[in-house]
């Protein structure tokens, strides 16, 4: 079987803001989407992809958060993903989102996140994060929401870089890099 690299849906774009619809089952279509999605993810590079982002309307992200130099990659599958608890305390990342390259942000988001998901094998997990998988997990569940990274900045910020993606995926159409 062949993994292959999508095309990631840029912003602004109506898919990325409908809500996904829930996996009813672990098929062969939806294991090759996930190997697709975690090809593409790594290419682009990121650490973090949800379905949406190529053009899927289905709840399901792939992350890996190894980011070091001789870290193992840590791949994680989460079908269904729902967030059940957070706490209080609150963490601030500078977000980035391969739908919205070369633009970030920081974001002020829970410091912890107990998540419940489906793998592959279709098994139940229930499994707290903190630091940068809680951010990753919470950013792609926002994009399972249809709701982006840039939706947390205030209006002026937000229009200023949807203009920069307009006028970005006009030249990307003419072929100007």
């Amino acid at each position: 079987m062949s993994m292959m690299i999508r095309p990631i849906v840029l912003h602004p774009d109506a898919r990325l803001k409908k809500k996904s619809v829930e996996v009813e089952r672990i098929t062969d279509a939806v294991i090759e989407l996930t190997e697709d999605m975690m090809a593409t993810m790594y290419d682009a590079p990121g650490i973090g992809l949800a379905a949406p982002q190529i053009g899927v309307l289905e709840r399901i992200f792939v992350m890996d958060c190894a980011k070091k130099e001789n870290e193992e990659p840590d791949p994680i599958v989460m079908i269904n993903p729902l967030i059940t608890a957070c706490s209080e305390e609150k963490s601030i990342y500078e977000e980035g989102c391969l739908s919205i390259p070369e633009h970030f942000a920081e974001i002020t988001r829970p410091e912890l996140v107990q998540v419940e998901w489906v793998d592959l094998k279709g098994k139940q997990h229930s499994e707290e994060f903190s630091g940068l998988k809680s951010t990753c997990i919470q950013h792609e569940i926002d994009h399972l929401n249809g709701k982006l990274f840039i939706d947390y900045l205030g209006p002026m910020k937000r229009q200023l870089i949807t203009r920069k993606m307009k006028k970005f995926k006009r030249e990307k159409l003419r072929g100007v890099e």
